[in-house]
């Protein structure tokens, strides 16, 4: 996927460069991105953890030429289990224009048309109502609620939804 660009309606998703991490660290900076991404004090060095994942495909969101986002997908590879999972944080300057929405729909369209998924996965924080707004509108349905799945930077754990969605229900064009 390094060399990969995934064009959505009104954003373009691109491998990582190195001079986009401080844009990205900038972004995660903003207190909307902080408190659900960040686990310390330096989002340059929370950036630089995820682009080092061995795990994860890393991708930049553009829009307009500046990018104002990041994406991030894995894969299960046990045939058993195989599906894909994304994670994802826009700029909130540029929140509620549909660009999230747009990235979200370009990387799912990516892993069940390219990569072959018949799932996609995403775990927003249960309290994280835009996000998961956002979700709905590609064709997420939400699975289930996962208890006190993640430890917040306060050190209290909190609850995330399991949101799926199968390749035999999206539509592309949905959340247009």
């Amino acid at each position: 996927m390094a060399e990969r660009v995934l064009e959505g309606r009104l954003v373009r998703l691109r491998p990582v460069r190195d001079r986009d991490v401080a844009a990205l660290a900038t972004i995660r900076a903003a207190p909307e991105v902080a408190q659900r991404w960040n686990t310390g004090d330096d989002p340059g060095a929370d950036v630089a953890r995820d682009l080092s994942d061995p795990e994860s495909e890393c991708l930049v969101i553009e829009f307009e030429g500046s990018v104002i986002g990041f994406v991030q997908w894995q894969e299960e590879t046990d045939p058993d289990y195989r599906h894909g999972s994304l994670d994802i944080y826009v700029d909130p300057a540029v929140h509620s224009r549909g660009l999230g929405t747009d990235a979200v729909r370009a990387i799912v369209a990516y892993l069940i048309r390219d990569r072959g998924h018949h799932r996609v996965t995403i775990d927003p924080a249960a309290d994280n109502l835009p996000a998961i707004r956002c979700y709905s509108k590609v064709g997420f349905q939400i699975a289930g609620t996962m208890r006190e799945y993640e430890r917040g930077r306060d050190g209290t754990w909190h609850d995330s939804l399991l949101m799926d969605l199968l390749a035999s229900q999206f539509d592309p064009g949905q959340g247009a």
